[in-house]
């Protein structure tokens, strides 16, 4: 089997958020699966610094999409086996600032070009004729970046290759007005409801979504949320429609990166069975970010992109009884302006019990992550989410919201689930300030329970959240869409 995933990012090349950490971490975990026998190439664009960061880079080809000259190099992921095949066009992504914006946060204004090559690529990289001289079996697609990749393949190339699509985050679909269709080469004819228009609008989700052979997303739970009104972004009976194509997948995270017991960027190491250096790197965290040294100040832990889905905005307003009750604050993340100035007045009322790091710094993730007691996850939606994944390993329960992937791997701290050994965090009532202030005044109380606290951390950090049972998942479905496809053929 040959798989072709395509993405437009992937940690470590290019990261802004939990599809990069999926890209790097997922293919890895499916090429090393006993039951996989072939092989996986990820296909992204060479933003700025990409090609540095791969090993054994060697030009391999010369491509031309929607009219743009494009040259792919292949490299490796580091550390890893897993072939990275990259689109160099200095024009289109040889650029300061981020995958989708600029360094003010603006969205680049050829976005639509930018990821329709992308797409483009891949679908001539399915073609008999590839210039890789390589052909998948499947193309595996992920979020609105790639979601004409399986337009393009049916109705410009017309592949028999199959293609799976799969949704990150519903929120964000790359809806761009109508008339860059001729730029993107698509066959007008399609730009109606039963095709890729959306509200007079060209939809890159709606592409992946309405032809790609299958459809998957980041949890189970999700799978539900997004064919209902509330989640579904406005595409929502259009997935009711396809819910038989529609499965979903919990993500697991890179447990060579995420480990207590091997992570680098910890001063000790630490493990369920030994959990003492747990102590040790919160001393150092509070030292670093200029927290009173305190063991017994419950310090809760937050890394977040600051958003409205993220369900921060309930902080700002129970921070002061939370220090009042003897709470301190590590919060690393960036976002809306409005509450990065909240989190820093904040900082500046209570320095002895407050941190805001702004910005991005994967060595203090880490440290917050197995330094903190609790960490915090209020989310409004959350597809799958990483960090509570994180939290389980390093022994620091989350406080999370029943929401898409959290409500899927989260078990709710009660007299029942502490008895029978299943209780791994705490689920909020409501997404509301007064729930999750009690709801983390109950669990500094438990904390304070030694005993009772570390059955908590042992049961989440002895839970399976690595890729290995995810990647399995992916293959069956990977299985399941050939079986179908030959199916067909032989009718």
């Amino acid at each position: 089997m040959h798989v072709l995933f395509v993405t437009s990012e992937a940690f470590p090349l290019i990261k802004t958020g939990g599809l990069a950490d999926v890209s790097g971490a997922l293919p890895k975990a499916i090429k090393s699966a006993a039951s996989f026998n072939g092989d996986i190439k990820v296909l992204l664009p060479a933003y700025r610094g990409v090609l540095s960061k791969l090993t054994a880079v060697k030009e391999v080809a010369s491509i031309e999409a929607l009219k743009q000259s494009c040259t792919l190099f292949s490299g490796y992921l580091p550390d890893s086996d897993v072939e990275v095949i990259a689109i160099k066009n200095d024009v289109l992504y040889d650029r300061a600032g981020g995958p989708y914006t600029d360094e003010s946060g603006a969205d680049w204004n050829d976005n639509a070009l930018r990821f329709g090559v992308l797409s483009r690529v891949a679908s001539l990289l399915s073609k008999q004729d590839s210039p890789l001289n390589w052909q998948p079996d499947i193309v595996h697609c992920n979020d609105w970046q790639t979601g004409l990749t399986p337009a393009y393949m049916k109705l410009v190339d017309q592949v028999t290759v199959k293609s799976i699509f799969s949704i990150h985050n519903m929120a964000y679909q790359g809806n761009f007005d109508g008339n860059v269709l001729s730029q993107l080469e698509l066959p007008a004819q399609h730009f109606n409801m039963n095709g890729f228009e959306f509200y007079q609008q060209l939809s890159f989700m709606k592409a992946g979504l309405f032809y790609a052979d299958q459809l998957s997303t980041v949890s189970p739970t999700y799978a539900k949320e997004i064919q209902t009104v509330h989640y579904g972004f406005g595409l929502q009976g259009l997935l009711k429609t396809r819910a038989e194509q529609l499965t979903g997948i919990l993500n697991g995270i890179d447990t060579q990166d995420w480990n207590p017991a091997t992570d680098s960027h910890l001063i000790k190491p630490y493990s369920d069975k030994n959990i003492t250096g747990k102590k040790a790197v919160k001393k150092a965290l509070q030292q670093q970010l200029g927290l009173s040294i305190n063991p017994d100040a419950p310090l809760l832990g937050v890394v977040s992109r600051f958003a409205y889905q993220k369900g921060l905005d309930l902080l700002p307003s129970i921070i002061p009884q939370l220090v009042a009750d003897g709470c301190q604050l590590a919060i690393l993340g960036s976002g809306e302006k409005a509450l990065e100035d909240g989190f820093v007045a904040l900082q500046k009322q209570f320095p002895n019990n407050i941190s805001i790091t702004v910005g991005y710094n994967e060595p203090m993730s880490h440290n917050i992550m197995a330094g903190a007691d609790l960490f915090i996850m209020p989310s409004r939606f959350e597809p799958c989410g990483l960090n509570q994944l994180y939290g389980l390993a390093y022994g620091t329960p989350p406080i999370v919201s029943a929401t898409g992937g959290l409500a899927d791997s989260v078990r709710d701290t009660t007299p029942e689930t502490i008895k029978n050994n299943t209780a791994t965090g705490f689920v909020l009532k409501n997404v509301t300030d007064a729930s999750l202030l009690g709801t983390i005044q109950s669990a500094v109380k438990l904390w304070q329970d030694k005993q009772v606290w570390r059955k908590i951390q042992k049961n989440g950090m002895q839970t399976d959240v690595s890729w290995s049972s995810s990647a399995n998942l992916y293959l069956d479905l990977y299985e399941k869409t050939l079986d179908l496809h030959k199916k067909t053929l032989s009718q």
